[in-house]
């Protein structure tokens, strides 16, 4: 299977499109359900800019904040236009911590007019995390658990066409099994702090690298950009 790797678009040419495209509108109540197999409805399409604005001053604001094994800024930005390019709108993370990389997913899906469902078992991390999320402008857009991944993965069902997996090293395979079967065909996995450097071992992932890169149906790609790693990992058919 031909192993590659991908270059992020630059999103600030994201940005300004939307900007230039979108018409505002509200954004509606916010449920605590959403597209990815679960009741309810979805947050309307286009937020427009209003909401690019305070996203952005949120972000900007707490630039130097993000600790509790959040993703960096340029993580944030890869999966920003994972989701953005791609168009999903069933989106999964496993392993909220405290919102970072959560409200750069739900940034996008905002425009793609899709819900992320986050999962982190802190109670500390959750609380600050949706604290976060309204504070942004996207809890509308997030449906944030507080659970133990091991059994509530396994348990939703789905179906997603965006995953992102950034919790315990030593079980992201055991995720990924879960997942997969839920993954839509053209649906993304993406995984933190991997990279092609650990087929065999590093931080407990070399597992899930050494599996995903075996399987026929999935395309495994490591984003250019980010110095923590990411896989990127898309179903290209059913098993």
């Amino acid at each position: 299977m031909r192993v590659k790797r991908i270059l992020t678009t630059g999103l600030a040419a994201a940005v300004t499109a939307a900007i230039l495209l979108s018409a505002p509108s509200g954004q509606g109540a916010s449920t605590p359900s959403g597209p990815a197999g679960q009741s309810g409805s979805s947050p309307k399409l286009g937020a427009g800019p209003e909401l690019d604005r305070k996203v952005q001053a949120f972000l900007d604001s707490h630039a130097r904040e993000w600790r509790d094994m959040n993703v960096p800024e340029a993580d944030g930005r890869i999966l920003y236009d994972l989701v953005l390019e791609h168009k999903y709108t069933r989106a999964l993370e496993i392993g909220t911590s405290t919102g970072h990389s959560g409200i750069w997913i739900a940034w996008a899906l905002s425009k793609s007019g899709g819900k992320l469902i986050t999962v982190d078992i802190d109670e500390g991390r959750h609380s600050e995390a949706v604290a976060n999320f309204r504070e942004a402008g996207l809890d509308a857009w997030i449906d944030a658990r507080l659970a133990d991944a091991h059994e509530l993965v396994p348990a939703l069902p789905g179906p997603f066409d965006f995953v992102f997996c950034d919790a315990d090293k030593d079980w992201y395979k055991n995720y990924f099994v879960a997942v997969q079967p839920k993954l839509t065909v053209g649906g993304c996995f993406a995984a933190h702090n991997v990279s092609a450097r650990m087929r065999r071992g590093g931080w407990g992932s070399g597992d899930f690298v050494e599996h995903v890169l075996s399987l026929p149906f999935m395309e495994t790609t490591f984003a250019e950009g980010s110095w923590s790693g990411i896989s990127v990992s898309y179903k290209r058919a059913e098993k």
